[in-house]
């Protein structure tokens, strides 16, 4: 398959640990000449295996704070004590290249996208359940107790959110299924 035939970028969210990242790495990796990834910038020190650049822009408090205060951000929002923003700059210049730009943004920040009058299409992944988001959080291996309490928490929050306002919701049970949902509904089959 080529480009989709909306070539608006696409905000996908969900709650932390649902599977969002291997589902729009899966579909890069099956369109690599149709996607790009809007790289985010972050308070957050680098996971195993991520890279600056590639995964995030990993920079300072004060850097965060300098590109807020210069409007630099599309959207950001805090969680825990790290500050995540997505730079209008980055949108602009990947949409540009003639792909179509995937945001992979959280709740706040999609409450900001939806009012900046920019036209994005929105798919939210939810978890088949509870219990399985914990699960999947647990296995991950880099969150701390406290981490996984409080991501369940907010994912309670997001999976109410999650029930309006989103062109698609994807459940990811079983993983090609869901992907196969996911491409089938950014391709409009």
């Amino acid at each position: 398959m080529a480009l989709p035939t909306d070539r608006r970028p696409i905000v996908i969210s969900g709650p932390s640990g649902v599977g969002k990242g291997t589902l729009f790495k899966m579909l890069f990796q099956r369109h690599p000449e149709a996607f790009t990834f809007s790289i985010s910038h972050t308070t957050r020190g680098p996971r195993p295996g991520e890279e600056h650049g590639v995964d995030y822009y990993y920079v300072s408090k004060e850097e965060f704070a300098e590109l807020v205060a210069q409007d630099k951000f599309l959207e950001h929002a805090q969680f825990g004590s790290n500050f995540y923003g997505t730079s209008k700059m980055t949108i602009s210049e990947q949409s540009a290249k003639g792909k179509v730009v995937v945001l992979d943004i959280e709740m706040e920040g999609v409450k900001q996208v939806r009012k900046s009058g920019m036209d994005f299409r929105y798919v939210f992944i939810a978890p088949p359940s509870r219990d399985e988001l914990e699960r999947r959080l647990r296995a991950r291996g880099t969150e701390t107790e406290a981490s996984i309490t409080q991501r369940l928490d907010r994912a309670a929050e997001e999976l109410k959110f999650g029930q309006a306002g989103f062109d698609c919701v994807v459940t990811n049970d079983e993983l090609e299924t869901a992907y196969k949902e996911l491409e089938g509904w950014v391709y409009g089959s």
